[in-house]
């Protein structure tokens, strides 16, 4: 079972946060710009919802790539037991 204590530590430290808005911010402004750009630029009304989680998948990934590199790393470097 994966300890829930270290991928929250994984996800919240090591500069993975800043990364990931980073990531979230320039990826969600250009695939909003993609998807509701019309409704932007010509004063139509803007799905809100849309909106938000254009932003919060990218930061999704970008956390989650990084958690899953950094227990990669870590089982790599466990001593494997060979009897």
């Amino acid at each position: 079972m994966t300890d829930w204590r270290r991928l929250w530590e994984y996800a919240v430290s090591g500069g993975v946060p800043r990364r990931s808005l980073v990531a979230a911010v320039v990826v969600g402004t250009v695939l909003n710009l993609i998807n509701q750009g019309d409704a932007l630029f010509a004063a139509r009304p803007i799905n809100w919802l849309k909106l938000l989680l254009t932003y919060i998948v990218p930061y999704c990934v970008t956390t989650y790539g990084a958690v899953s590199f950094r227990m990669a790393l870590e089982r790599r470097s466990e001593p494997t037991d060979k009897a």
